[in-house]
């Protein structure tokens, strides 16, 4: 049992611990425009972004960690096993994530998330404990891995076509303002920016609380999967702690390397993100902040100017989206295989 507990302790720290690396990672997504139209100084949008941050996970309920927390099955396989793969799927999942943010690449976390557990559970005890829900597909039922999945798919393309048409809207009613439009374009981000953190928060930081509640169900320490008042408070904490940090490489990428972002640009960003992020929380449909705010962004670029949206560097994002869910689960299966050798093959 101490072993256990100790095991439980660690894995539930290494959950936090990708946390804080999900806030720095996407604070830049929400930060980004902000910083680009210049709404804000660095400094009112991490007070405001961050405060914002911490209200989504208490307030916004948890349907979210509902799913990220059902879509493995390892409860028949002995306590220290299961455990053991939980912690093994997290570090995949922050190496991935620090891997882009020092590249200064918006990727997703929750991408990460998913891969790394994925290939840890694969790895250790094959493809049929993990509940992909291809079977309910077919009889019209949206769960396990395929729910997740698809959340993540259907979202930047929403993104994309969600901020195109809202930015012609705008535009269309603000086709006779004057230059000094933007003084009430930039402070209206303050109310935007606002709800996109806590649409943010709702989402991303419940991905963090059912992780650390399945560890609960599985070491024993709880009879059933309802997410404890401490978990809640614990992870939307560490997360703004995170979204404190910055992530000031992948700002530049966001605000900068897409296309060139303008009060308007930003507003109808920061409203096509939040939008889609906050319905996809009370769905309980886990998205990626980067993703949707990443393709709204050349969503409205495309809209008002295509040539002017950089194409190359949107590419590179894409290919980034592509490629990490498989990354991770590599990076969860390796770390699963290591941690076998040097237990012996206690796990």
């Amino acid at each position: 049992m101490d072993t256990l507990y100790t095991l439980a302790v660690a894995a539930v720290i290494i959950v936090l611990i990708f946390d804080y690396t999900n806030g720095f990672h996407d604070a830049s997504n929400i930060i980004g425009t902000i910083i680009a139209s210049r709404a804000m100084t660095p400094i009112q949008s991490v007070i405001i972004v961050a405060t914002f941050e911490l209200l989504g996970p208490v307030l916004g309920g948890t349907a979210v960690a509902n799913t990220i927390g059902k879509f493995i099955n390892v409860n028949e396989l002995p306590q220290l096993v299961s455990v053991s793969i939980i912690l093994c799927g997290i570090v995949g999942a922050i190496f991935w994530n620090l891997l882009t943010w020092w590249f200064g690449l918006p990727s997703s976390s929750s991408h990460a998330l998913v891969g790394g557990l994925v290939g840890a559970v694969i790895i250790s005890t094959g493809v049929d404990n993990v509940l992909w829900g291809f079977s309910d597909l077919l009889h019209g039922k949206i769960t396990g891995f395929t729910k997740i999945l698809i959340s993540l798919l259907v979202s930047p393309v929403l993104g994309f076509w969600v901020g195109f048409l809202i930015h012609r809207l705008m535009r269309g009613l603000l086709r006779n303002a004057t230059p000094s439009a933007n003084k009430p374009l930039r402070k209206l981000q303050f109310i935007t920016a606002a709800g996109l953190a806590f649409s943010h928060g709702a989402n991303d930081a419940q991905k963090s609380m059912g992780i650390i509640t399945m560890i609960l169900v599985l070491g024993g320490f709880i009879e059933k999967f309802e997410v404890p008042t401490w978990v809640i408070i614990s992870c939307a904490t560490v997360i703004t702690l995170g979204i404190m940090s910055g992530g000031w490489r992948i700002v530049r990428t966001v605000g900068f390397g897409i296309f060139k972002v303008r009060p308007l640009h930003a507003l109808d960003t920061q409203i096509t993100s939040g939008t889609l992020i906050l319905s996809a929380s009370l769905l309980g449909a886990p998205v990626s902040t980067t993703h949707v705010v990443s393709s709204a962004i050349m969503g409205i670029g495309a809209s008002e100017r295509p040539k002017a949206v950089r194409w190359a560097k949107a590419k590179e994002i894409v290919s980034t989206w592509v490629i990490t869910i498989p990354s991770a689960a590599l990076v969860g299966a390796l770390t699963y295989l290591i941690v076998k050798v040097i237990t012996g093959g206690a796990i």
